[in-house]
């Protein structure tokens, strides 16, 4: 038997510069401390050796920090084998990079930097790297080679299925044909680059990032614990999470006269899971002025439970009730009728769906001053 865990897409050094600071450092640790979390889920699933299917690190020229330290977290696992192959942020053209990692990479990290084939116990690996950014052909046609008989074949490929895609800001950087792992006797082909973990086939995978980097897929991180019992047997594949950090993009439909603080509450994580978890939510639906302020209310007192926070009300529309405009200004005075003319142009059909939404964020926010003066 042969017995592996298969990740990628680590993308270490990934600099997160649209968050705030304090977020991107939480971000970057935790990228950093997915190395451990690997390693212990190859030994808690009896796994001997690591594969990484590129994108270890998110470009060609990491900080010599970035280097050192994810081969010293690897030297700290030395009773695994690493398998690292690069894709394509850190590809074959980043010369200095490779020639850095071979020369200071401890003896448990095998370097997968061409076809050729590296012999583990009790399998075979047949890699294809990446040699540029964009390859722009299958290189995993050079895993059709020979290998000893009876010896367990596993390729490790990165880059897009030809129906599938890539998580590559700049297009897939080949076009992986779908039944390599039958085209070139595989026993398991582990792929990196689509970030979310994905079944091809019963023998070919997307291991999925072990720490997500974005709300794309909303899942946790993950790896992969393959187990293959002899040359020709299917696989066993199981997925395992390894995530520190959540990413979760929420959706909150609303109705008029809903309990919005349960209904708030039933769709946002327990607490005990805010401090590691961003939030994308996204509300649609209606709610009056009144219960539009009291959902912006709670979501700005759970704001900062979380390590970040973002909402998106502009998709609410309103729903007209008289009460909320009395709450404005009953004596029908000036701020009544701005109340008046503003609440009307959220429903002008003659208007720009940006225009409608203005009104009432303009209308929203009127209501929201007035109700802080009667609170105070």
């Amino acid at each position: 038997m042969f017995r592996f865990l298969h990740s990628s897409d680590l993308h270490l050094g990934k600099p997160f510069g649209r968050h705030a600071e304090d977020v991107r450092g939480r971000l970057r640790q935790a990228r950093h401390s997915a190395l451990d979390r690997l390693a212990q889920a190859a030994r808690d699933g009896g796994a001997g050796t690591i594969l990484l299917a590129g994108d270890t690190f998110d470009q060609e020229t990491p900080a010599p920090t970035v280097t050192r330290q994810a081969l010293n977290a690897m030297a700290q696992a030395a009773d695994l084998t690493w398998v690292v192959m690069p894709g394509n942020h850190d590809s074959l053209a980043a010369t200095e990079l490779w020639q850095t990692i071979a020369r200071d990479k401890p003896d448990n990290v095998i370097l997968a930097l061409s076809s050729a084939p590296a012999m583990l116990e009790g399998a075979v690996v047949l890699p294809a790297p990446c040699t540029a950014r964009n390859p722009g052909r299958d290189l995993t046609i050079e895993m059709d080679q020979p290998t000893p008989d009876g010896v367990i074949r596993v390729g490790l490929g990165h880059g897009g299925i030809h129906d599938f895609g890539s998580d590559a800001p700049d297009g897939p950087t080949g076009i992986i044909a779908p039944d390599r792992a039958a085209q070139a006797g595989l026993d398991y082909l582990g792929l990196g680059d689509w970030h979310g973990q994905i079944r091809i086939t019963p023998d070919t995978w997307y291991s999925g990032t072990p720490e997500p980097d974005s709300f794309k897929h909303n899942q946790t991180g993950l790896a992969l614990l393959v187990a293959i019992e002899a040359q020709g047997a299917t696989p066993s594949v199981t997925p395992v999470p390894v995530g520190e950090i959540t990413w979760q993009r929420l959706d909150l439909d609303l109705t008029p006269g809903e309990d919005i603080a349960a209904l708030l509450g039933a769709t946002l994580p327990d607490l005990a899971a805010r401090r590691d978890t961003l939030v994308d939510l996204v509300a649609q639906g209606r709610l009056g002025l009144r219960e539009r302020h009291s959902l912006q209310t709670l979501l700005d007192r759970a704001a900062p439970d979380f390590m970040s926070f973002k909402s998106d009300l502009a998709a609410v529309q309103l729903a007209q009730e008289a009460s909320d405009l009395d709450g404005i200004d009953p004596s029908g005075g000036a701020l009544r009728q701005a109340a008046e003319t503003l609440s009307a142009r959220t429903q002008d059909p003659d208007l720009s769906a940006e225009d409608r939404r203005t009104a009432l964020s303009a209308l929203s926010h009127l209501f929201s001053f007035v109700a802080v003066e009667e609170e105070a």
